[in-house]
This record gives C-alpha cells, sequence and structure tokens, in this order.
C-alpha cells in the first residue's frame, strides 16, 4: 500500500476536523508526521492525534524529507506566503478556505475594513494572486483547496445529474448563515479579510462556481465570470445592547450581512447570501435550477433525523448540530457530519492526488476565482454598481 506523509500547519477547530478525516482515508496509508503551532496547546493536540512530532517553527516541517504534502489549517493572512514557500520547498500543498483577501498593510488607515477603498483591496488582492499563481504553477506541485462542499455528497450528486442530463442552469442560489462567529478575530477585517460574506459565503459561492463547471464541461462549453453587484450590512446590535438576544455577532468593521448575485458570460446567474443574523443553527444550502429540472442540495438542516425532546439537561452530552442555542423542541439531527458535509470525502481525494498525481476536484482555479469574486462583490457594494470582470 503507497504511503503518504503528510506535515499539519495549525492546531485548531479546523486542523481536528482534517485529522478525523485522515483516519477514515482507505486505499492508501496516511501518515501525520508532524504538527507545527505557536503555544504549548499544540503538544496536547498531538497527544490527542498520536502525532509523533511537534514544532513551534512551520518552515521546519519544509526541510523534512520524508513528507509529502503540508496542510495548512491557519488564519487566511498566512495562506499565499505559506503557500508558495511550502511549493517552492518542492511538497504539495492543501489550502484552507480562504485562498487569499485583503488584511491591510503598512500606512493603512485603520480599521481597513472602513477605511480602505474596496476596489483598492481588489486591485492589491488580484496582483497578490496573481503573482502567487504563477509561482505556485511554476513549482508543478499539487495546489489542493480544502473547499468541503465541492465535495459534500449532496453537491456531488448535483454535479453527477448535470453531466448526465447536459441541461442548462439557468439560475442558482447558494447560503451559509448562522448566529454569528463566538471568534473575536471574525468581528475584524484584519484577521478575516472581510466579514459574513466571505467567511461563510466562500462556501456557497465555490460551489455555485464549480457546478457551473461541470455543466460547461457536460456541454462542452467555455463559461466564465461576466460581472458581479453585491450588497451588504451591519445588522446585529452592537455589544451590549439589551435586544442582542442569542446573537454572537459583534461586527467592528466587517460585515454581518450580505447577497451577492454572479452573471456568467451564458447570461446565466447565480446569488449567494451570508448572514451571521440567523437562530436556529447552521444553513447550508444550494439550489440549482436548470432547462430541466430543479435540484436543492439541503447540506443542513436535512431531516436524516428530526429529534423533539424536553429536557435539555438530559441532553448535555449529545451532539444535534452546528450553531443551535439549544437540543430541545423539534431538531434537525445531523448525521455523520463529516461525510455530510464533505471533509472525509475532500481529504479522501486529496491523498490520492498526493499519490498518483492526478489534480484535485477543487484546486488553484476555484480557489482564485472564490476570491476574485468576493472581492468584486465588496467593491460593488461599496460603490452601489455592478462591477464588470
Amino acid at each position: 500500500m503507497q504511503k503518504v506523509t503528510v506535515g499539519l500547519v495549525g492546531a485548531g477547530f479546523v486542523a481536528e476536523l482534517h485529522m478525523h478525516a485522515y483516519a477514515r482515508v482507505y486505499g492508501l496509508e496516511v501518515e501525520v508526521k508532524a504538527v507545527a503551532a505557536r503555544g504549548d496547546a499544540v503538544e496536547d493536540f498531538a497527544r490527542r492525534f498520536g502525532i509523533p512530532h511537534t514544532t513551534r517553527d512551520w518552515r521546519s516541517l519544509l526541510d523534512d524529507p520524508e513528507i509529502d504534502v503540508i496542510d495548512l489549517c491557519t488564519p487566511p493572512a498566512l495562506h499565499v506566503e505559506m503557500v508558495v514557500a511550502v511549493m517552492r520547498a518542492g511538497k504539495h500543498v492543501i489550502c484552507e478556505k480562504p485562498f487569499s483577501g485583503y488584511f491591510g498593510r503598512p500606512g493603512d488607515a485603520t480599521p481597513i475594513g472602513r477605511a480602505v477603498p474596496k476596489a483598492v483591496m481588489y486591485e492589491r488582492v488580484m496582483a497578490e494572486m496573481e503573482t502567487a499563481r504563477a509561482a505556485i504553477r511554476e513549482t508543478g506541485r499539487l495546489f489542493c483547496y480544502a473547499e468541503d462542499w465541492v465535495y459534500a455528497p449532496a453537491v456531488v450528486k448535483t454535479a453527477e445529474i448535470l453531466t448526465a442530463t447536459r441541461d442548462k442552469i439557468l439560475f442558482m442560489k447558494g447560503e451559509e448563515s448562522h448566529s454569528g462567529s463566538h471568534a473575536a478575530h471574525a468581528a475584524r477585517w484584519d484577521m478575516t479579510g472581510g466579514g459574513a460574506l466571505i467567511r461563510q459565503g466562500c462556501h456557497p459561492l465555490s460551489a455555485t462556481l464549480h457546478l457551473k463547471q461541470v455543466e460547461a464541461a457536460a456541454r462542452g462549453e467555455t463559461i466564465g465570470i461576466a460581472s458581479v453587484v453585491c450588497d451588504t450590512g451591519q445588522l446585529t446590535p452592537l455589544p451590549g445592547s439589551p435586544d442582542r438576544g442569542h446573537l454572537h455577532a459583534t461586527p467592528e468593521d466587517v460585515e454581518d450581512w450580505g447577497v451577492l448575485t454572479t452573471t456568467f458570460t451564458d447570461g446565466t446567474k447565480s446569488t449567494v447570501f451570508a448572514g451571521d443574523m440567523i437562530l436556529g443553527g447552521v444553513r447550508n444550502l444550494v439550489e440549482t435550477f436548470t432547462t430541466g429540472g430543479a435540484l436543492l442540495a439541503n447540506i443542513a438542516p436535512n431531516d436524516h433525523l428530526v429529534s423533539y425532546q424536553t429536557d435539555e439537561a438530559k441532553l448535555a452530552g449529545v451532539y444535534i448540530t452546528e450553531k443551535v442555542d439549544r437540543k430541545t423542541g423539534w431538531q434537525f439531527v445531523c448525521l455523520e457530519e463529516e461525510w455530510t458535509r464533505g471533509y472525509r470525502q475532500e481529504i479522501q481525494d486529496f491523498m490520492e492526488c498526493v499519490a498518483t498525481g492526478r489534480q484535485p476536484l477543487a484546486g488553484l482555479d476555484l480557489a482564485f476565482d472564490t476570491i476574485r469574486v468576493h472581492y468584486a462583490g465588496y467593491w460593488s457594494a461599496e460603490e452601489g454598481r455592478r462591477v464588470a470582470l
């Protein structure tokens, strides 16, 4: 059995998801040899997952000849620099979403989400991504974009049906929304590169861009992105407001609500919504309407198991689903979440790609276009006009 050796950078929530997925890879032997992260938490992480080596310096992984691929589960502000360094060291890379973003430069007025024009952000992000893309392609190594929605079974089946029918997609709409992030960094543009629209909306946007390319391949067409129009806002109450309720969003210079419409070169459209003001659990949806039918992908919530319970205390150790603030009443219980949302299939694909050299289903072009559309959207929202691409 062929072996793939992984170096992991990061020891947070996403790194845990990836570790659970590595344990389920089949047909290949996978070893996560080392994990790099700042702080003492890396030692506990390594013990929990049986990782033999730890380091505080991620660059030390570049010098290990046994490591085939480095998995970057790091904040987005670090992605581009790390990706280029890893690939120039001769290793394949797995990059978490989003690929890039604007996080500020010396001399910027603050807070950058209000002070730096979005047109400037778009120009600078595009220049950085173009430079990075050229460097990545020069290495000949694999760039694996960790966009789990592309691998979610409901989206995969949608793609299969589109390939079989060769129907024209007329309109898609996608959503990821919930009650807001508990993480303090989610409130600041310099930490996240935007608000709910990029932090959550990158998933449905990538899914719709991917499905449009599935359609193009099935029909023998070339379909690009023509233009973007977007609106954003801050809707949640200020911190400390008595009517804050159960919402967790505390936006400073980022949006907690956004809606983005992409027009493709064939005249068809997709609309993506993301928000931090939706109670009742996370909503992960992609709906596709074609000349021959409709495909409604309910990643979450779905009705695999619907529960009605009355005693919250008895459910203390039971996981229901992400972002619900109680477990009683009617609940849509998420079963095999790693499978439903595509984490397992994503890592399986990446490991097979490293072993065989084939390109991953989610790669550099998808990562690039997702950020391009997002920042065109921010530009559009700020200036109140359509941005042509």
